[in-house]
């Protein structure tokens, strides 16, 4: 196909194409003559994925590269391939001394009891650290010590459920985008769900239990 219709396919401007070529995140078509050039379904393949990277995960330019750059390594295992997108979404913390610090090492201890095959360092454990240093902060720290081994427990259920979804996409890139729109849109969907539970589940333990006769009166 030309370039043109490439970018009725994808929605992605025929000036934007032509950037990801320049960049080397996309590689070049088959030139056809002096100024023509043909491109194929692995090329649209390529630029959803540009695009999920860039839009959906929110990487930078650079970081797209480096993730298409471990995609293309056939001596790169998938599990490392997939790492490197799925690090590249989570937001990066800073070190900060005191409370992250103290945090860093209950997250550490997690994944020791766990049994998890994660870095400590990893941007995932940083998050979480920042977020378990921020309940303490608020005079939450109980929060970590009596729910944190429960929540550990139902994302490894979640996980287990969005490597089953991932793993149904075939090739590497299908793989690489399932991971990076569920890391971010799973996030959405995730945290949806559970607000959606919180609301019936304070219904059922402090709502009037006549609520709905009195609406309906």
């Amino acid at each position: 196909m030309r370039i043109g219709e490439l970018s009725r396919r994808t929605g992605v401007s025929v000036a934007t194409i032509k950037y990801y070529v320049r960049e080397g995140l996309l590689p070049p078509g088959r030139l056809t003559s002096p100024n023509q050039a043909s491109y194929d379904e692995g090329h649209e393949r390529r630029l959803r994925l540009i695009r999920a990277l860039l839009d959906v995960g929110g990487l930078s330019v650079a970081g797209v590269r480096e993730v298409l750059a471990a995609l293309d390594d056939p001596e790169r295992p998938l599990h490392k391939v997939l790492g490197a997108a799925a690090d590249r979404v989570v937001p990066r913390y800073a070190d900060d001394p005191g409370e992250v610090l103290a945090a860093r090492e209950k997250v550490t201890e997690l994944i020791r009891r766990r049994g998890w095959l994660v870095d400590d360092r990893s941007p995932a454990a940083d998050a979480l650290a920042v977020a378990l240093a921020a309940l303490d902060e608020v005079g939450h720290a109980e929060f970590a010590e009596q729910l944190l081994d429960a929540y550990a427990r139902a994302a490894e259920d979640v996980a287990r459920v969005d490597l089953g979804y991932v793993n149904r996409r075939g090739a590497r890139e299908g793989l690489v985008e399932s991971v990076v729109v569920g890391t971010v849109l799973g996030d959405a969907v995730f945290g949806a769900l559970r607000r959606m539970a919180h609301v019936d589940a304070s219904a059922r333990l402090y709502g009037d239990p006549d609520a709905e006769d009195h609406e309906d009166g």
